[in-house]
């Protein structure tokens, strides 16, 4: 089974899904390609929206795939992957179509980084979402606590990254990450969300849109994104973290 799927809905939208359930869904170089493929596939014009999602009920995104990314030590190393997909969610997060995330389970780590973004986000009830990077001796290192900063509130988004703690969606709701908590399908629960989008011209949304991108570019989001990755690469070849990587793997081991 490959890494991911493309799918195109009649509707006129298109959906993403990360298919390696076995490994929590957990972000490879596969599935980096597989965003770039789906944002040029989303570019067409017949295409109005982009939903991204994970297969099974276990998790969204788990974040990077640590067992594919072990064996980066230094902050050059780190430096080359982490740019890589800050680049792949600046595009998605200035997609000039709206996008949907649909949380059908667990998000963590960079599988957060990828719901920030996403212009909407919505939630199976009961599950779980926190920036768990700092319980890993990192901050987010894909742009995803600069992004998370732009929407919101400061002491909001400060105290979501600073505690590193997985957090109910309900909770992640009332806080203003969470757009709307579902319950049963998700394929429904994503239809009901995009009825009313899908019914507006594509020029009036895209032109929507554009006010949000030029704000980001007025205040070099950009720029600000890349400060907060070269950040993340310094800290990526400290002792702390390589420390806790080889502590998650040989956990792994053990429970295999």
């Amino acid at each position: 089974m490959g890494a991911y799927t493309i799918e195109k809905k009649d509707q006129g939208y298109l959906v993403f899904t990360i298919t390696r359930e076995e490994k929590r869904n957990a972000i490879n170089d596969d599935v980096m390609q597989g965003l770039l493929e789906a944002l040029n596939a989303a570019d067409d014009p017949a295409i109005k929206a982009l939903v991204i999602t994970g297969s099974g009920e276990r998790a969204f995104c788990s974040g990077g795939d640590l067992a594919a990314f072990h064996v980066l030590h230094t902050k050059e190393e780190a430096y080359e992957m982490l740019s890589k997909m800050a680049e792949i969610l600046y595009n998605l997060l200035i997609f000039p179509k709206p996008t949907l995330a649909v949380v059908n389970g667990t998000a963590v780590g960079g599988g957060c980084e990828l719901l920030a973004a996403c212009d909407f986000r919505i939630a199976r009830e009961g599950v779980k979402a926190g920036f768990i990077q700092g319980k890993q001796a990192i901050t987010t290192g894909w742009g995803g606590g600069t992004i998370l900063a732009e929407k919101l509130a400061a002491p909001t988004a400060m105290k979501i990254l600073m505690e590193a703690e997985l957090y109910s969606v309900e909770d992640l709701q009332r806080a203003g990450f969470i757009d709307e908590v579902y319950e049963g399908s998700p394929d429904a629960a994503r239809e009901h969300f995009l009825a009313q989008l899908l019914k507006v011209d594509t020029g009036v949304l895209e032109s929507y849109k554009k006010i949000l991108v030029r704000k980001w570019e007025a205040t070099k989001l950009r720029e600000r994104i890349d400060k907060e990755v070269k950040t993340n690469s310094l800290l990526w070849e400290s002792d702390a973290h390589h420390l806790y990587v080889n502590n998650f793997l040989q956990k792994k081991l053990l429970n295999n």
